[in-house]
């Protein structure tokens, strides 16, 4: 039997907007447009009727905006969300990446022109994206995750972890890699790390161009330490999460600063995981932690083998959190992979771990 067609609800107050994305992705046969919607309200309206398998919706959008929908859709009908927008500066970017707190899975900008010409650049990218989303089936975890943001404003925030206080300083690094789903992932583990942290985080996620400094400015208001994009030439402090720029490969140079390469993909991606990865590996060796996170493909597989084959220590999230499990099940398989986890376990077996290191270092 032939396989059935995803089927997409399109959620967007532009009538134009709505009629290119129908009329793009009625180039894919396996995609199926089930109905469209100018807000929320409309959309939640719809939903029961055409029972789609990805919904993508804007931001922007009268009565009912895209956050508001991203809430109550995960609490009533959930499914797979793909955020289509223009907000990539500051202020509206962070508000975007609400929405993923919410439970959307993934971000896709939205061109800016609105002209057909620009949507055919962006179609098979879209495509694909649409497709990743349709096979993701974490609806239960993010239902309850939603909840609980709805309730903060009855539930007492805990107070901020202790200082993290180093021993014995070491030079050490953690790198971490992420894509499908890791702005979620990276804010679980993230949050999770103390003031006084002894070592340098620097991150690598995939993601569409222009929502870096949204993903930053996000991640900044939530996190304990701040987060910031690795300058070329500078040395990574301690404390201090870095994440990887646009459009460039992220190294370190035999001193250990940062270090930008040209700007060819690496397992299809540019900053690609493996690629700092790698460098991590031969600057740092076994004083190197890799992580490698939720994700579609195989990226940063390759860099872990090489952080392992060093000496450092190699973590993959385990499959029953990650929101797409290709990149750490293609470590695993491989056996780069020395530890799997939860994602709410990787700080704490990091933070044990560092502890523990710079505690045997000390002699007495």
């Amino acid at each position: 039997m032939p396989k059935s067609p995803i089927r997409v609800l399109l959620v967007d107050d532009s009538h134009i907007a709505l009629e290119i994305l129908q009329r793009i992705l009625s180039q894919a046969p396996d995609i199926l447009v089930v109905g469209c919607a100018k807000d929320g309200i409309e959309a939640l309206a719809l939903l029961p009727q055409v029972n789609p398998d990805v919904i993508c919706t804007d931001y922007h959008m009268p009565r009912m905006n895209g956050l508001q929908l991203t809430e109550l859709v995960m609490m009533k009908y959930p499914r797979p969300i793909l955020v289509i927008s223009i907000s990539v500066q500051t202020e509206d970017a962070r508000t975007i990446f609400k929405m993923l707190e919410s439970g959307a899975v993934d971000v896709f900008p939205k061109p800016p022109s609105g002209l057909f010409e620009d949507y055919k650049k962006i179609q098979q990218d879209l495509i694909e994206r649409i497709r990743v989303l349709s096979g993701v089936s974490v609806f239960t975890r993010t239902k309850r995750n939603t909840l609980l943001s709805l309730e903060k404003q009855t539930y007492k925030e805990p107070a901020p972890p202790p200082v993290f206080f180093a021993i014995a300083p070491d030079t050490q690094i953690v790198t971490i890699g992420a894509s499908t789903g890791g702005p979620q992932a990276m804010q679980t583990l993230l949050t999770q790390i103390p003031v006084g942290f002894p070592a340098p985080i620097v991150c690598v996620q995939h993601i569409s161009r222009g929502f870096l400094m949204g993903l930053i400015d996000w991640l900044g208001s939530l996190c304990h330490l701040p987060v910031k994009i690795a300058v070329q030439g500078t040395m990574p402090e301690a404390g201090t999460i870095y994440f990887a720029p646009e459009d460039r490969q992220l190294e370190f140079d035999d001193r250990g600063r940062f270090f930008y390469t040209a700007a060819f993909p690496v397992d299809g991606h540019c900053p690609s995981v493996t690629v700092t990865f790698q460098a991590a590996a031969k600057i740092y060796g076994a004083r190197s932690i890799g992580i490698l996170l939720t994700g579609m493909g195989r990226d940063g597989a390759t860099g872990l083998m090489a952080i392992r084959k060093a000496g450092g220590v190699t973590i993959a999230q385990n499959e029953a959190t990650s929101i797409v499990f290709g990149m750490p099940q293609v470590a695993i398989k491989m056996g780069a992979a020395q530890n799997v986890l939860a994602i709410q376990e990787i700080a704490p077996f990091v933070m044990n771990h560092i502890l523990t290191t710079q505690t045997s270092s000390i002699s007495f």
